[in-house]
């Protein structure tokens, strides 16, 4: 009875060892994403503003429309090329957070699951 017991209490430890290791890392994923996206928003901004300086500084009409469209279409890529980073980012994150669940999922299922013995 003592020996379920103290199987049980060390079950239960390494699950909470693996959920606190597993939030740990979850937490460090966002805390990246949060600092990758602080940094495109401060970039995207300054181009915002040269892009602002550059339609005043245009002399004719045509000038403006074109500096917009290039604006456009920079904004436009850059915007597709941060989201496909942050997607990156979170699927690392996820992966790396499920990680300790998954191994000891499978040390549970291992050890849950009855040994066949051979019949003589």
């Amino acid at each position: 009875m003592n020996k379920a017991f103290e199987n049980i209490q060390a079950t239960s430890k390494e699950g909470f060892e693996v959920c606190v290791n597993s939030a740990t890392v979850m937490s460090k994923g966002m805390q990246d994403i949060a600092a990758e996206t602080a940094d495109f928003s401060a970039k995207s901004f300054e181009k915002g503003t040269a892009a602002v300086e550059t339609l005043m500084a245009a002399k004719t009409f045509d000038k403006v429309i074109e500096a917009q469209q290039g604006f456009a279409k920079q904004t436009y890529e850059d915007f597709i090329g941060q989201m496909t980073k942050l997607g990156e980012m979170y699927k690392t994150s996820a992966t790396q957070a499920y990680k300790p669940v998954e191994d000891q999922l499978s040390k549970f299922a291992s050890a849950a699951t009855p040994k066949k013995t051979a019949v003589k």
